[in-house]
């Protein structure tokens, strides 16, 4: 392939001397037609548009240099000429300093480039029978309109060879190569023609033109308006067609017409769509039973026994608990947390336990089919076996290839940016540097749990908690909640302000690493990124789950951050409520936040464009200038889209067992992703220039990866924060004798055996209250479950040993909850093929149609050939032997 390159695409380097005549573009003026996506002939079809700056216009730079950049640019401009490509230029009509270059490309040059790519074509119709699903009926209630958007039409295809042209399915030369496949054709020679060789090292491609501002934009077309369709009728508006059937509003419970979308995206962009709809079919499964835990979890609360203890006055009412921190803070009733006992039934469950079971293995067969559906589309659009080109090195990369290194392979001198010492010293200072910035993060978190600490006291002394009170604030409002709800909304916006620095600090990072190509600089920059959002978006959840209360000592003996601060405790619930909180916030408020800046920043940029020429707008403007001033995709094109999507598969199943609602609120955030996604490609983007693409590429791993996680991390919530498995041990064992007093297994009596007795006389000077008791008892209860013995017990504050139990059963629970779902997560895993027989039948048949006609000809071909040259020698022997008199 990359001497095909050498000889077909990129015939002689280096800069054309100055003597020598270059090949420049048609010049022609617009004709007033806007809707045209064809030169002035009305016979070429516009595949790529460039724009670049009247170089004589330009008062930024030196005459010198925009002498250069001119140069470079007719060289370019001239090579392209030289490859085939025709060009027409037409300056501005609402700018003269603009000049608009249209490109075409003709027949022969796009037959050459499609073998040298290995593009797949058509060769004859998919005459396989397909049996249409049992659930046929019901999915075409969801599908667009098949008679505004038509089935495309299924066809084997194989690489197209120019010396089997007959054998491929052509109908027309024009529409042979759809106008995606054109763009993708001709983007891939303005990559690699080149402008200038400069100390040896050669200078190509549009990338590096557009990086250096040699050009300002390079795109192809969209077809038409998304307003209305095309008034000329060789346009098939397909654009128009994808606002109105799929990104307006209106088909938001509509399946998205994913082949439509691929053909003129391109499969790279239709690859993520359909990854994003998919996730959002298996939504609704989760989202369904997620909702359905937490109406149980509704229905059963007024019947919780140990939320009933706690709002009896008899019970709850007689509990005095101690003090939540040192001095400022006094002794409370323990009904003040009656309203948060209540809301805590509903999300600390039974449904909570089969609710993480069940997203365990629901995120297996999320996986699993999806593989399958990738399979799929794989065939379908002609990416099973896809041969991937050479990849074209990054402008960056060869701006900075000073150094000689021989090449192990091919044995020659080639140019490297750094030696293998400068390599390591890069390296070093990368990974050091993402450290660096992950403890950053992590001293963030440290932060607001300071936060939580100092303002807890502060609210602990503003809010009422006497205990003769009866103000309704605290019915709700307590010091615990006060604190929780702030630091979480705290936590938000510190992650929204970190999430932007840190996008530009993983992209310096990886500039200055300086990956050799895209796809390498994407997968560098994948996992920087992911990291650090990881540790960004989770660290907090991180800690209320498996950290905040779980280290604080007991009242006589409280343990102390940075030698000042009092340890966090938990509710006597538990941290799962805080959990639920925390999530709520951040789960919805970055979904709001990411949907509101994702509709508002392309558009203002785009209404400020037009707002600009607003004066010259009764001027009728081409299409090719329409299409400048929308906003380009950009380098990363998706990228940003596929981050935002795995992080929220991460809070959908990392912390589920917390939060049953969160695939609801996941469901509903996608529905709207897709059509605001749709929007935006449709109406304020530029067309994307369409590539190929198999799969999701490096997120595919990501995902597996959080899948695996996410089991462990259910299983912890339900054992360490949730207050599941204390009740469950209290229930079995300590209900009954020989340790309780009940005559039978039940809830009664649990919350005063699993609350702890402190002795006020024990506190220390240091953190005894200031605020006076309260009636005649001389004890207090732990607000936290810690499972100690009572005072004048010989152990006394020790761990008593209902508390070795309930570790011991969390242990076991975790690895038996573990081990199970692991278990049947392979089962799965083994029982689903990666590639249905459907589409292995496709396959084989396509490449038995390959070999038949393709080869097959070949070999008939040579028969016919060695046939005449036989029937020619042997009548000539004939006549030869023949006598004269014959």
């Amino acid at each position: 392939l990359v001497l095909e390159l050498n000889r077909v695409i990129i015939p002689t380097y280096g800069t054309v001397p100055e003597q020598q005549n270059l090949h420049t573009p048609e010049w022609v003026d617009f004709d007033d037609k806007p809707d045209s996506l064809f030169f002035k002939d009305g016979q070429r079809r516009i595949d790529f548009v460039l724009v670049y700056e009247d170089e004589s216009k330009k008062l930024t730079h030196k005459r010198s240099d925009r002498k250069k950049q001119k140069r470079k640019r007719q060289v370019y401009e001239s090579n392209l000429i030289n490859n085939g490509l025709q060009l027409e230029a037409t300056r501005s009509v609402l700018d003269e300093k603009l000049i608009f270059v249209k490109v075409h490309a003709p027949w022969e040059v796009l037959c050459t480039y499609a073998e040298v790519m290995h593009i797949k074509l058509p060769l004859q119709h998919n005459d396989l029978k397909t049996r249409d699903s049992a659930f046929n009926w019901f999915s075409r209630l969801f599908r667009v309109d098949e008679n505004i958007i038509k089935p495309e039409q299924e066809f084997f295809t194989a690489p197209f060879q120019k010396e089997h042209l007959s054998n491929f399915y052509i109908q027309d030369k024009d529409t042979f190569f759809n106008p995606a496949t054109r763009s993708r054709i001709v983007h891939f020679i303005l990559s690699r023609v080149e402008y200038a060789t400069k100390n040896n090292v050669k200078k190509f491609g549009i990338n590096k033109l557009l990086d250096t501002g040699i050009y300002k934009a390079a795109f192809p077309l969209h077809d038409s308006s998304f307003r209305h369709p095309s008034t000329d009728p060789n346009c098939p508006s397909e654009r128009y067609l994808l606002y109105r059937e799929w990104a307006h509003p209106k088909n938001i419970f509509k399946l998205q017409p994913l082949d439509f979308i691929r053909k003129y995206y391109g499969e790279k962009i239709g690859i993520y769509f359909a990854w994003l709809g998919f996730y959002t079919n298996m939504l609704t499964v989760a989202a369904v039973v997620g909702v359905g835990c937490f109406l149980y979890g509704c229905l059963t609360k007024d019947s919780c026994t140990w939320s009933q203890e706690v709002c009896d006055p008899s019970i709850g009412g007689n509990i005095i608990m101690c003090p939540q921190c040192d001095k400022v803070c006094t002794y409370w009733n323990l009904t003040i947390t009656c309203e948060s006992s209540k809301k805590l039934c509903i999300f600390d469950s039974f449904g909570t336990l089969v609710f993480a079971v069940f997203m365990g293995i629901w995120v297996t067969f999320f996986l699993e089919f999806w593989k399958r559906r990738q399979a799929e589309l794989e065939y379908e659009w002609d990416t099973v076996e896809y041969l991937e080109q050479e990849e074209q090195v990054r402008p960056e990369y060869e701006a900075r290839c000073t150094h000689v290194v021989m090449n192990e392979i091919t044995q020659q001198e080639e140019h490297v940016p750094y030696t293998a010492c400068g390599k390591c010293v890069r390296m070093t200072f990368c990974t050091s540097a993402i450290f660096f910035w992950i403890l950053l993060i992590i001293a963030s978190v440290v932060g607001i749990i300071v936060y939580r600490l100092s303002v807890f006291l502060v609210f602990s002394a503003t809010l009422s908690q006497h205990i003769s009170g009866t103000e309704a604030i605290r019915k709700y409002l307590t010091p615990q909640t006060a604190t929780s709800i702030t630091a979480s909304l705290i936590s938000f916006v510190v992650i929204m302000i970190l999430n932007i620095i840190y996008e530009k600090v993983a992209v310096l990072i990886t500039d200055f690493e300086l990956p050799r190509t895209q796809t390498d600089y994407e997968n560098s920059l994948t996992t920087k990124m992911f990291l650090f959002q990881f540790v960004n978006y989770y660290s907090s959840c991180f800690y209320i789950a498996f950290f905040k209360g779980k280290f604080v000592g007991h009242p006589g003996n409280p343990v102390y951050w940075l030698g000042k601060y009092r340890n966090e405790e938990c509710d006597p619930g538990g941290c799962l409520l805080e959990l639920t909180t925390q999530l709520a916030i951040i789960v919805g408020g970055k979904a709001i936040w990411n949907n509101i800046q994702e509709v508002l920043l392309p558009l203002v940029k785009n209404l400020i464009g037009r707002y600009s020429a607003a004066t010259r707008s009764e001027k009728v403007v081409p299409h090719w200038e329409h299409d400048y001033h929308l906003q380009p995709i950009g380098k990363l094109g998706l990228f940003y889209e596929y981050l935002e999507m795995v992080i929220q598969f991460g809070f959908v199943t990392l912390f589920v067992a917390s939060f049953p609602l969160a695939p609801l609120l996941a469901l509903i955030n996608n529905m709207l992703e897709i059509r605001l996604d749709a929007w935006k490609l449709t109406t304020q983007f530029r067309r994307a220039v369409p590539q190929k693409a198999q799969d999701i590429g490096a997120w595919q791993p990501i995902l597996q990866g959080i899948a695996i996680l996410a089991v462990v991390t259910n299983a912890m919530i339900i054992a360490f924060t949730s207050d599941m498995i204390p009740r469950l041990v209290y229930y079995w064992s300590f209900s009954v004798p020989p340790y309780g007093s009940h005559s039978s297994h039940t809830m009664k009596g649990y919350i005063n055996s699993t609350l702890s007795v402190f002795n006020i006389s024990d506190f220390k000077n240091a953190s005894k209250p200031f605020s006076p008791w309260f009636g005649n008892q001389t004890t207090c209860r732990q607000v936290y479950r810690d499972l100690r013995y009572p005072p004048g017990h010989q152990h006394q504050y020790e761990h008593n040993i209902y508390y070795w139990h309930v570790i011991a059963a969390k242990l076991a629970f975790i690895i038996v909850m573990e081990h199970v779902i692991y278990f049947v997560k392979f089962i799965i895993s083994y029982v689903i093929p990666d590639v249905s027989q459907k589409t292995k039948s496709k396959v084989k048949r396509e490449k038995y149609l390959t070999q038949r006609l393709l080869h097959e000809n070949d070999l008939r071909s040579v028969k016919k050939t060695v046939g005449k040259i036989a029937d020619k020698i042997i009548k000539g022997a004939d006549s030869t032997l023949r006598p004269k008199d014959e």
